[in-house]
């Protein structure tokens, strides 16, 4: 096939780099796929010069967009966990938490990075993907919104924008924990 293979324009100028067709009848023919080449620039510069490419993060977990509009949010990326090793973390960001009656304390909701709007995961990837690690970078986040066990939003709610400044870490240097804790059942 032809993946991995370059797309040129009429100029013979690289635009892009293939990587899958769909073909209704299996062969070579039908609608291809391919990265840009905007795309694939800062990777292939850091293959040259590292001989890697180092991603950066937040060092957050986080809920799906369509699972966080069934609580209300309608844009922002809404954060479940900032462990406490993690670059999130040692900014102030707050992770989604049950309080002492019981209620779930939603954690802070990323709205903005770098003065961009952040209305979704996609949203804050790209926003990363502009940086490196060690990058500092300014994350604006909405905190303070209060949710009972049944799920319905509390009279209560507050809702402030606190700006975060967070030095980005590199994704080969998390910790994953493992899927789970005890012993594994085969029967």
């Amino acid at each position: 096939g032809n993946s991995g293979g370059p797309v040129l324009d009429s100029s013979g100028k690289l635009v892009g780099i293939n990587t899958a067709i769909y073909s209704p009848s299996g062969g070579s023919a039908g609608v291809g796929f391919a990265v840009p080449v905007d795309t694939l620039r800062p990777i292939v510069e850091a293959l040259v010069a590292d001989g890697k490419v180092s991603r950066p993060v937040l060092g957050i977990s986080f809920l799906e967009s369509q699972q966080a509009k069934a609580l209300g949010i309608d844009a922002g990326v809404l954060v479940l966990t900032a462990p406490a090793d993690g670059p999130a973390a040692a900014a102030g960001m707050k992770g989604t938490s049950r309080s002492a009656d019981g209620s779930l304390q939603l954690g802070d909701v990323i709205v903005e990075i770098d003065g961009t709007p952040v209305n979704s995961e996609a949203d804050m990837f790209k926003a990363l993907d502009l940086h490196k690690p060690n990058d500092s970078i300014k994350v604006l986040v909405a905190r303070g919104q209060r949710v009972n066990l049944e799920g319905s939003t509390t009279d209560d709610v507050v809702t402030v924008k606190v700006p975060l400044d967070v030095t980005l870490g590199a994704a080969e240097d998390l910790r994953v924990p493992p899927p789970m804790n005890g012993a594994l059942r085969t029967r």
